[in-house]
Parts: C-alpha cells; structure tokens; sequence
C-alpha cells in the first residue's frame, strides 16, 4: 500500500493525501538528498528509526524551516505521518528491538528473558504497573485485561534500566496507548493533557481536553523527554 492511498484509509482527505505524499516524494526528498542525509529519496528508508533519524536532520535545514513555515505546517504533518505510515505496514519494530536483545552478549539469559518479556507487554514491567496505578492512569478503568504496559521514553531510545523502571511507564486502554506512542497527546508537568493540533476526531477516539494523568515526581524526566521529543508539536 502506498503512503496516498494509505492517508485516505486513515481518513485523511484525497487533497490532503495528495499533498503529503507530493511533499514526501518531492519537495522532502530533494532537500534531504542535495544535504546528503539520502542517496536520492525518503521511499529508500524501510524503517522507522532510519526515517526519524533522517526527519530530525531534515527539521534543522533552513529551506525547511522556511518551506514549512510558509506551508503553514504542511511539511511538518507530512513527515509525522510518513513515519506512522512506514510503523503501520512494516511492523518491524518490535521484531528488531527483540533481535538486539537476543544479540547482546553482554545480557544474562535472564536479563534477555526479561528485557524480552517487557518489550512484548509481560513479565514484570506490567505487574509494576498495574500495582502502581491499578487501572487506567488516565481514566482509571481497572479491568488489565484490556489495559497495555506503555513506556513514557520509547523503548528504543531508553537505556535498559529505563526500559525496566516502572516509572518510565503508564497503563493505558489502547486508545490512549496508541496516540500517545505515536506523539498526539502528551502530558504537562501537571499531568494536564497535551494535544497534538494533527489529532483529529478526539471523541471518536475517547479524548477529551479535561484528561489529566496523577505524575509522582519520578515520571517527571520520562514525560519532560515525551513532551520536547516525541509529541508531534
């Protein structure tokens, strides 16, 4: 599936699908390769760290800066939803965090055992945080069964003590845990809730600008490096 076709399936317009898919073949890709960050397209990246490496790159050059500015954000949202788009269907970040932990020699077995069951959603990590807030964190609905173990600093850039703290971590009902892995919503110091101005249809997904989330101090540098990094501004 291609990136036009699949912004229409998400619900994005056809004109607004047109546009970020010419902004990512077009205007993105040239600047990104005249700097030297591609050999000739953002299409050759086939993953999500490869593509957000190179997106960084590409925020801090002064035509985009200029480009995006003048396109009232466009280049922007373009790039956000390209790298939802290249997690979407490739699904491969879960298969290559688990191959490197499996590939680190300097982990135990039960270290790798560990960091294993915690990357797929098990093991200790999630009894922590279901003893910790005993239901939803946003909204408090407490049946786990339908709750997932989400990490503030994403897994891939943690270290594997963060990776492991159960303060680097909230319980989430999906809805809550995919927008705010993807960087649509984040939360203020105060636990006040961050919204994504790219988030749209917030009561058919369940959010409302009144959310807030209980952060003990130990939360506070997680969340202060979801907000400056991964919360789509």
């Amino acid at each position: 599936m291609n990136f036009e076709v699949w912004l229409t399936r998400i619900g994005k317009s056809p004109k607004t699908a047109k546009n970020y898919s010419g902004a990512i073949a077009g205007g993105l890709s040239t600047w990104a390769a005249e700097a030297g960050l591609v050999k000739q397209s953002l299409h050759e990246l086939k993953t999500t760290d490869d593509f957000r490496c190179v997106a960084k790159a590409l925020r801090q050059l002064a035509i985009y800066d200029a480009r995006n500015t003048r396109g009232k954000g466009m280049y922007s949202a373009a790039l956000n939803t390209y790298a939802d788009y290249i997690a979407d269907v490739t699904q491969n970040d879960l298969e290559q965090d688990l191959s490197q932990i499996v590939k680190d020699d300097a982990l135990t077995d039960t270290e790798k055992a560990t960091l294993v069951n915690t990357r797929i959603g098990q093991g200790q990590f999630r009894k922590q945080l279901i003893e910790q807030w005993g239901g939803c964190a946003v909204t408090g609905y407490r049946d786990t069964r339908f709750l997932v173990a989400s990490h503030i600093k994403p897994w891939s850039v943690a270290d594997n003590r963060e990776r492991l703290d159960p303060f680097n971590g909230l319980l989430l009902l999906p809805n809550l845990d995919k927008v705010f892995d993807l960087g649509y919503i984040s939360f203020e110091a105060s636990g006040k809730i961050r919204i994504s101005e790219e988030l749209e249809d917030l009561s058919f997904l369940g959010i409302s600008t009144a959310m807030i989330v209980p952060l003990e101090k130990q939360h506070q540098d997680y969340m202060a490096y979801h907000r400056d990094v991964e919360f789509k501004h």
